[in-house]
């Protein structure tokens, strides 16, 4: 029985032709800054562009840290070399697939697993790991967003960090107790068992055995204390990126919580999976945001595309090969005959 068709805004024909479309939109509306922003490009700081290399190897970095710090804080202790492998291929198919983020928490989860870790500490590690990473990008938003006096008042931050301490008390509650997912996860799985033509009580022994592992899942605080801080420097070396990229093109007359502020937006805009690396999307927020902190149209158009040059092609290239070098390790060790798992 062959698989069904994907749906027709899935298929590669229609995303090819809508990252063209928006790729010729861009470069009809925006000739004669692109045009300036070559010149521009062709004589860059070197000094500033290494520099702007070096803070987003560290923003990679942080963020492998961050997950190394979420799991050995679970009970199981990695190589750094080896979270840090991870973190780029993940990231590289998070963000050049289609569904890329689908395939990087499969590939994630993979992994974990193979360092030792039960499917519950994996599933958990993962899932913080988001949680920690959407609120420090929120957080950072909302402070920068005070200090240029874009946003209302102080009662802004404290309403954005009460949001931030009650997801985080949740999540410390669910931790504590997980036996409380076990009745509604049961529901849940019955409606979806009724959907699919299956018993309803279909998998309600292997969604209690992994609450059951789920319970031995404790997260020392201190070691989630170290997360978030990890989790905030990650984003804030991403931005310092940006920013040495401004420097490099000459474009130095932007504040830099104008640039954190127009980062954060590029950086929302990412969250919408649009096309593949928001493609398109995050480099118009990207320059708007620039534009509007101050920059010509043509050194934000510079800084944008010597920014996505290290951490798209630089970053997601780097990914894309050590994600080959874990494949070939994988399937060297899959015996013959054996299925082999990217």
């Amino acid at each position: 029985m062959s698989a069904p068709a994907p749906p027709w805004w899935r298929r590669a024909p229609v995303v090819v032709a809508v990252v063209v479309a928006i790729l010729l939109v861009e470069l009809v509306l925006g000739w004669r800054p692109l045009v300036e922003a070559v010149g521009q490009l062709r004589t860059p700081h070197w000094n500033w562009v290494a520099g702007a290399v070096v803070a987003e190897i560290a923003s990679m970095g942080t963020y492998a840290r961050m997950q190394r710090a979420l799991l050995r804080g679970a009970g199981t202790t990695v190589r750094m070399r080896r979270h840090v492998a991870l973190a780029y291929a993940a990231h590289s198919l998070s963000a050049t697939l289609p569904g890329g983020p689908v395939f990087s928490t499969t590939f994630n989860f993979q992994h974990m697993r193979r360092f030792g870790a039960s499917s519950a500490v994996a599933s958990w590690c993962i899932a913080l790991s988001g949680v920690l990473s959407a609120g420090a990008l929120v957080v950072i938003g909302a402070v920068f967003g005070i200090l240029t006096r874009s946003t209302g008042s102080w009662q802004t931050l404290l309403t954005y960090m009460g949001g931030a301490l009650v997801v985080a008390v949740g999540v410390r509650l669910v931790a504590q107790h997980p036996e409380w997912l076990i009745n509604p996860a049961r529901r849940l799985l019955s409606g979806v068992n009724r959907v699919r033509r299956r018993p309803a009580d279909a998998g309600h022994a292997r969604l209690t055995g992994f609450v059951d592992q789920l319970r031995s899942v404790r997260v020392r605080p201190l070691d989630l204390g170290y997360a978030v801080l990890l989790a905030i420097a990650n984003w804030l070396l991403d931005a310092l990126c940006l920013w040495m990229c401004c420097i490099a093109v000459g474009a130095d007359d932007i504040r830099p919580a104008q640039l954190v502020i127009a980062y954060c937006a590029g950086m929302a805009a990412a969250s919408v999976p649009i096309v593949p690396g928001g493609l398109g999307v995050v480099d118009g927020a990207l320059i708007l945001g620039l534009v509007a902190g101050g920059l010509t149209s043509s050194s934000a158009v510079a800084a944008v595309v010597l920014y996505r040059l290290i951490s798209f092609g630089f970053i997601i290239g780097t990914g894309w090969l050590v994600w080959l070098v874990l494949r070939a390790r994988v399937t060297a060790g899959t015996p013959r005959g054996g299925p082999a798992h990217p």
